[in-house]
């Protein structure tokens, strides 16, 4: 009985042949809050730590508690909140993403902000688990890749914004201005979601997936190696992107190669939006070996400034979307366990993030910015093969 009643409501989320544009978009900018929520203190460094009597370096880890607490909630809150109508859950995330920030605006005591970071971490771990699935029991037959792919968008696009926003924001105001404005963004996205979001039911207690039980799947095992080589390649890159600039003789260009990173960024999600339902394999091979491609540009020919260019903007039209293709890819994989295979996925991503800051440090003390271009390489060389042979199950030739 239980089960007839789950198929009804999905066949009732999935009626008709259009993608749910409003309530799609509603996810869009949970996603889109959520990801600027995590990177606006990183343009407003200066300011804030003026503000609570510490050092940048110091409250630069207002960014790095924040991931970590992502990281460390996404798999414990997705089990603990399973059960839970999907609407539900968001709007207490986004309740506690909204206060977070108003709280943040408000303290001028550093644990006290640090703290509170952490708590606005816990709020995005329990975002980031389910977007896609969310996204892909929206969507009608044939078209849950696109619908996740809209859905997941807003992280690119807050990378993207996020870091030029604040100093702007906080121009108009103090840097408190910009995270009143992030709370005030995100009350609108939750009142957005209240009107156009269903309500999905979470999974009856009895149907819950363990993790131990979702890592057998097969092919998840190598979603996750390929998701986390080419996630710790990028940040190897990513955070040290200034250093390995001014090596190359571009130390001044930083912010243009990021501006046509973050602008392919954006174009990937369009591109890959349109194809993705028919085409994931190719998308994924293609994404991967793209970025290695890029990367080998940068590590060989870095001395030609063009050639920089158009190497970091393969690598951001790579990257945009690589998120969503994996994502898509253990939804595909898991099945009724998909939950519990994206919290999975989003530890990975959120675990890469500090490997590949930890990983460049230590190239670049020990051997020189040139290093770290060959260790990002080395590792997608090793993402390549893994989503070349994963065929099967991981990521198989035929839906």
């Amino acid at each position: 009985m239980t089960e007839r009643a789950d198929t009804a409501s999905s066949a009732a989320v999935r009626e008709g042949d259009r993608l749910p544009g409003k309530a799609l978009l509603a996810l869009f900018f949970t996603g889109f809050v959520g990801i600027l929520t995590e990177c606006l203190p990183a343009g407003l460094l200066p300011d804030m730590a003026r503000s609570l009597h510490t050092s940048v370096a110091l409250t630069g880890q207002t960014v790095t508690v924040y991931a970590a607490a992502t990281s460390i909630a996404a798999i414990p809150l997705s089990r603990a909140f399973s059960t839970w109508p999907r609407k539900n859950v968001l709007l207490v995330a986004l309740a506690i993403v909204a206060v977070t920030n108003a709280l943040t605006a408000l303290s001028d005591d550093y644990p006290l902000t640090l703290v509170i970071r952490f708590v606005a971490g816990l709020g995005t771990g329990m975002i980031w688990p389910q977007l896609g699935g969310y996204a892909a029991r929206l969507a009608p037959g044939g078209q849950q890749g696109r619908a996740i792919t809209i859905a997941l968008a807003g992280t690119p696009i807050g990378l993207a914004l996020g870091v030029p926003l604040g100093p702007w924001l906080s121009s108009l105001g103090g840097w408190q201005a910009a995270f009143h404005a992030c709370a005030g963004l995100t009350v609108l996205t939750m009142l957005w979601a209240v009107v156009t979001l269903p309500n999905p039911p979470g999974l009856p207690a009895g149907r819950r997936r363990t993790v131990s039980d979702t890592l057998v799947i097969p092919g998840l095992r190598v979603i996750l190696f390929a998701i986390g080589a080419y996630m710790v390649a990028h940040n190897i890159l990513y955070t040290y992107i200034s250093d390995f600039l001014r090596h190359a003789g571009m130390a001044g260009r930083t912010g243009w190669v990021l501006f046509v990173f973050g602008v392919l960024s954006v174009v990937s999600t369009l591109v890959v939006g349109m194809h993705i339902d028919r085409h994931l394999r190719k998308l994924v091979v293609g994404s991967t070996a793209l970025f290695a491609i890029s990367v080998l540009v940068l590590a060989v020919l870095s001395g030609v400034p063009v050639l920089v260019y158009i190497a970091a903007g393969a690598w951001g039209f790579a990257f945009g979307s690589a998120a969503t293709l994996f994502i898509d890819a253990a939804i595909n994989a898991s099945r009724d366990a998909a939950d519990v295979a994206q919290s999975i996925v989003i530890t990975v991503i959120s675990g890469s993030i500090a490997a590949g800051g930890l990983l460049g440090g230590l190239l670049i003390a020990d051997l020189g910015a040139a290093s770290i271009t060959w260790a990002a390489l080395a590792l997608l060389v090793a993402a390549t093969a893994a989503v070349t042979g994963g065929r099967k199950h991981a990521f198989p030739t035929s839906a």
